[in-house]
């Protein structure tokens, strides 16, 4: 079985290993590996798969909580959300893959998602995304063929979410030339569970069978897992044959069969075969409950022809799900699987060896200790600096460039790739299938559906201000998750857990380390503050192209519950003649903002103040006040500031205000403080709101919702103008081309 493979050196590079790793894999087998050997070490040691850079930054993440019911190192993450439901929930990148055919890669990203949800035994009820493209506004090849990944990118997500029937009911796009070499695609699925019926990746029990479920396999996306562990060159950035081919309706039935399967006791255990396909699977589910496996690979099924073990081991074709059932239950197995017209075989079975022994046609052609490769994987404490240009953003401020008039900011920023409504994206979504959604990609902030088993609504956001990140990666990691969690309370429902997808450039680079480590340092601060625990995620580095990574990404998806489906907050106005609120400290933030970016042509600056009191007080004013029937709609003030925020709530329920807001520079109707909320209220409810306030809350009756223009200060716009800004420029944009 044992042999030295030819031109060894080649086959390291080959499958991104070093000869430090060469010699571990050595000592741990006790011998030479053959190349099946080779290719699992690669996969489970990739970075994609064994975190061997970021698992020592990962460290120290708050992951308990009351409602906790499963944190990371699972499927997914799983919170209790009362009267015996449990939400399950997580987000994956899928950067790579997009990046080089973007509607396969959005789609299979999509499909693996869900997957990691209904393994767990919940069927998915909503998805997120969170989305991160180049330029698109320029005439140059760069902006053109950004618009063609946005279209792909958008038609992927579209094409397998609505053929699967989970409704897309939220997210956000944003744009920044740092991601014209490397989109981000972080795609996020929820979904509902009974609590005591959660089920785990597991194998445990000798001589409990090992079956393989879903489609047959192919050789499409070999490589994968090692491909997203590298940065991109000119070269690799036609990797087609490493990206996945999706089949939704495969999928679907698949969901079904699995949904079906989980209502009888003959799973131990299930585990989605995702990155590293069969080798992640089997090693995952044997690591967890320190079995072993046989596995006879002639007998899973194929769909090409000449198949080698190596190809059975390293595929990443998709919609298939490795499981460990109760002995005897095999044909029971099979009946439901072959109803559903999927592939079912048993291809195996657990042993107490620790070892994953592999057979081909009768012959042993593997063997490989469990523990050691998920236990002995490197751990990397790469070198870390702080960026060299960080110190010289600071002292940015807007004073130091020309002065424009905060008319000529409104129309420019009402216009900006980041403000305008993405509707040309959202539509394509099917976001109401299962007659659940109550608010939707289009309404502004959180996402919320209804939970009919219970009466309760959940409310999700995903966030992250890259500029932030950029000018102060700690704080920039705080910022968005505390404004993940607000989008999510200014709808009514208290936040509970978060789940993260950390995109950044090449590990290799040690100003990339410190601003990931910086990042995560500042997600655990900020998780520890609000009690909103950390209950899985995904890493995603070498997101580089020719040497330029990605600005830091660490995007935060908060999930929260509101007790009454029918009193969830919007984030628009609802009527004429009612009164607007500014709670919080309005103070000349710029730094990061979006005024700096679209108005200075600049990204620097200091990061505004974070003071988690403040945002927590903000949370618990708005979600009792709700309870108290006293709100019309709450919406946060974040991106481009109070007049911005004001813009979007007019443009999008089509009723004018008239604002006069208090400022110490009148540009500050665009600063960018944290922990602020634009809040309507009946005149009839004034007083009791009003009377909720703490003394310490800083707090403004701003102005009153109606009329044919928003008039902020010294700002007029009429609706007209506004909407045609908000609703229409990016289709103008986007279709340029077509």
């Amino acid at each position: 079985m044992s042999q030295q493979l030819p031109d060894i050196d080649m086959q390291l590079a080959n499958h991104k290993l070093s000869q430090e790793d060469y010699t571990h894999i050595k000592q741990i087998l006790g011998r030479e590996p053959n190349l099946v050997e080779l290719g699992i070490f690669s996969a489970m040691w990739s970075e994609h798969c064994s975190y061997k850079s970021s698992k020592v930054h990962l460290k120290g993440f708050p992951t308990s909580a009351p409602w906790v019911i499963q944190g990371p190192g699972e499927n997914a993450g799983v919170i209790d959300i009362g009267d015996g439901y449990a939400a399950v929930f997580k987000m994956e990148s899928h950067n790579h893959p997009s990046f080089i055919e973007p509607y396969q890669g959005a789609a299979t990203g999509v499909g693996g998602i869900m997957r990691d949800v209904f393994t767990m035994g919940a069927r998915p009820i909503a998805n997120l995304n969170a989305l991160r493209f180049g330029n698109v506004t320029n005439d140059d090849k760069i902006s053109s063929h950004q618009r063609y990944l946005v279209r792909g990118v958008t038609e992927g997500i579209g094409g397998y979410g609505n053929c699967m029937g989970v409704p897309t009911i939220g997210g956000e796009t944003s744009f920044d030339e740092c991601y014209n070499g490397n989109i981000l695609v972080n795609a996020f699925t929820l979904g509902l569970a009974k609590s005591d019926e959660i089920f785990y990746g597991k194998a445990e029990g000798t001589g409990n069978p090992v079956m393989y479920v879903g489609a047959k396999t192919g050789r499409d996306g070999l490589g994968g897992a090692v491909m997203s562990s590298d940065s991109f060159t000119e070269e690799s950035k036609s990797l087609r044959p490493t990206v996945q081919v999706g089949d939704p309706f495969t999928e679907k039935l698949l969901l079904e069969a699995c949904l079906e399967l989980f209502k009888t006791d003959y799973v131990i255990g299930i585990q989605d075969m995702g990155a590293a396909g069969l080798t992640s699977s089997a090693f995952e589910m044997a690591g967890r409950s320190g079995s072993g496996m046989i596995m006879h690979l002639d007998k899973v099924p194929a769909r090409e022809e000449n198949m080698t073990p190596y190809d059975f081991m390293l595929s990443e074709s998709q919609e298939r799900m490795l499981l460990c059932a109760k002995k005897g239950s095999e044909q029971a197995i099979i009946d439901i699987f072959e109803k559903w017209d999927l592939d079912a075989a048993v291809v195996g079975e657990v042993t107490d060896t620790g070892n994953m022994e592999l057979f081909w046609h009768g012959e042993r052609c593997a063997e490989v200790p469990v523990d050691p490769v998920s236990e002995e994987a490197p751990e990397l404490n790469r070198p870390m600096s702080k960026p060299s240009y960080l110190d010289a953003l600071k002292s940015v401020t807007i004073d130091d460039f020309d002065k424009v008039s905060n008319q000529e900011a409104f129309e420019t920023l009402t216009k900006s790739m980041e403000v305008v409504d993405k509707s040309w994206v959202y539509t394509q979504y099917d976001s109401m299938v299962q007659t659940n959604t109550i608010k939707n990609g289009g309404m502004l902030d959180a996402s919320v559906v209804r939970v009919k088993e219970n009466g309760k609504a959940l409310a999700m956001s995903a966030d992250c201000n890259v500029r932030f990140c950029y000018i102060d990666p700690k704080g920039g990691g705080a910022a968005a998750t505390i404004e993940a969690g607000r989008n999510v309370a200014m709808s009514g429902a208290r936040p509970l857990a978060i789940t993260d997808c950390l995109n950044f450039g090449n590990p290799e680079n040690p100003e990339v380390m410190w601003q990931f480590g910086q990042a995560c340092e500042g997600i655990k601060e900020a998780c520890a503050a609000l009690s909103t625990p950390v209950i899985g995620g995904n890493v995603s580095l070498y997101n580089e192209t020719n040497g330029v990574s990605v600005f830091p990404t660490p995007s935060i998806a908060t999930v929260g519950v509101n007790d009454d489906q029918n009193n969830v907050l919007m984030s628009s106005f609802q009527g004429e003649g009612n009164s607007l609120y500014l709670v919080g400290e309005s103070k000349s933030e710029f730094g990061g903002s979006l005024y700096m970016k679209e108005i200075c042509h600049t990204v620097a600056g200091e990061l505004p103040e974070i003071n988690y009191d403040n945002e927590l007080a903000l949370w618990e004013l708005v979600i009792e006040a709700n309870k108290k029937h006293l709100l019309e709609c709450a919406k946060d003030a974040s991106s481009g500031g109070v007049a911005i925020a004001l813009a979007k709530m007019s443009a999008t329920s089509g009723l004018g205000c008239d604002i006069e807001m208090s400022v110490s520079d009148e540009r500050d109707i665009f600063a960018e403080s944290m922990s602020r909320a634009i809040i309507e209220v009946k005149p009839e409810h004034c007083e009791a709101f009003e009377a909720m306030l703490d003394e310490s809350m800083a707090c403004e009756k701003i102005g009153t919702v109606g009329g044919e223009s928003i008039k902020v200060n010294d700002v007029v716009m009429s609706l007209e103008e506004l909407k045609d800004n908000y609703f229409n420029t990016f289709k103008r944009v986007i279709e340029r081309d077509l």
